[in-house]
């Protein structure tokens, strides 16, 4: 909530005071202030804006940022090194063990395009501790090939990705690395919503489905087997049907129960829906509709009721979304 908010805040303020006296927080309540609201371009509350050099133009948003210690972080990499240097094994367990999930970036050296990629995007990451290194002891230890970024959970690696040259962007990696703060699969309820919304992929794929029915655990582990080579483009999202609370979201999507098990993608920033072409929930199917869909040619899906008998009887045709296309276009 935006109470919450502005308590984490204002406990991130407290403490930075005596760190880095020379930043300084402050609040403004636009209710009034159109002018500033306007320049600003503040659409959503609230809004966390941070100003550099003393100039009002271009402020960088922080953006998903909850907890006061988060806050911390993100100016302190916004104002200094985003990443800690490793110079030894004993100081990348310290980190890989310190929390659930660390990153760390395994270099040849540490004057390249793949270094500035990785630092900015331990920049747009303050959740989760970053490190880098150019240690052929640490990489040796790691048995890691140098220009890697590793994800640890829980002290062991669970992803590596290869950064080659200006091949990689800070936003997609920014994606891949957050995905990894939820399960492969998350199932949809109250606590989980706000986690979801958080992870900047657009991309979602909700599955439908009773979690009781003697076939959930096949269609299940069908989806979270698909659900790994998407990581960071699609997220996979699980939608129990015999939860009364998720009434709204079948409202949405317009899904009956004897569409279930039914699969969906949704795009968050145009709103668009897509419905998978194939019934049955395999590999395979949730492979292809998810390839087809991020290569623009999945169809978009048009909840539509029937065309009436007597749609064009009066001089007012009656339309509806299977109709609309052909009469009107």
């Amino acid at each position: 909530s935006s109470q919450n908010l502005s308590e984490e805040f204002a406990e991130a303020a407290r403490q930075l005071k005596k760190e880095a006296p020379r930043i300084q927080f402050g609040k403004i309540d636009v209710t009034h202030q159109h002018d500033l609201r306007k320049e600003f371009n503040i659409q959503a509350f609230p809004t966390v804006k941070f100003f550099v050099n003393g100039s009002r133009e271009d402020p960088i948003d922080c953006k998903g940022v909850r907890k006061a210690s988060t806050f911390i972080t993100w100016v302190k990499r916004r104002t200094g090194p985003s990443t800690v240097l490793i110079n030894s094994t004993d100081q990348a367990e310290a980190i890989i063990k310190a929390d659930d999930l660390a990153v760390i970036g395994f270099f040849r050296e540490l004057h390249n395009d793949s270094v500035e990629v990785f630092s900015e995007t331990a920049r747009d990451v303050p959740e989760m501790p970053f490190g880098m290194t150019a240690s052929e002891d640490v990489c040796a230890n790691y048995g890691i090939q140098r220009n890697s970024l590793v994800v640890f959970k829980k002290g062991k690696p669970v992803h590596n990705e290869v950064l080659e040259d200006g091949r990689q962007n800070k936003l997609g990696l920014t994606r891949l690395i957050k995905s990894f703060t939820l399960d492969l699969v998350t199932e949809y309820n109250i606590e989980t919503s706000v986690k979801i919304f958080d992870i900047p992929v657009e991309n979602h794929i909700l599955l439908f489905t009773p979690t009781n029915s003697e076939t959930f655990s096949e269609i299940y582990e069908n989806y979270q087997s698909a659900a790994a080579e998407f990581r960071g483009k699609v997220l996979f999202v699980l939608v129990d049907t015999n939860e009364a609370r998720n009434g709204r979201i079948f409202e949405y999507f317009r899904i009956r129960d004897i569409d279930v098990p039914a699969v969906r993608i949704l795009n968050l920033t145009s709103d668009a829906k897509y419905k998978m072409p194939a019934d049955e929930v395999t590999v395979e199917n949730i492979r292809e509709f998810c390839q087809s869909y991020l290569s623009g040619k999945a169809k978009q899906h048009l909840s539509s009721e029937k065309i009436p008998q007597d749609w064009d009887k009066m001089p007012v045709k009656v339309l509806v979304g299977k109709n609309f296309n052909s009469i009107i276009f």
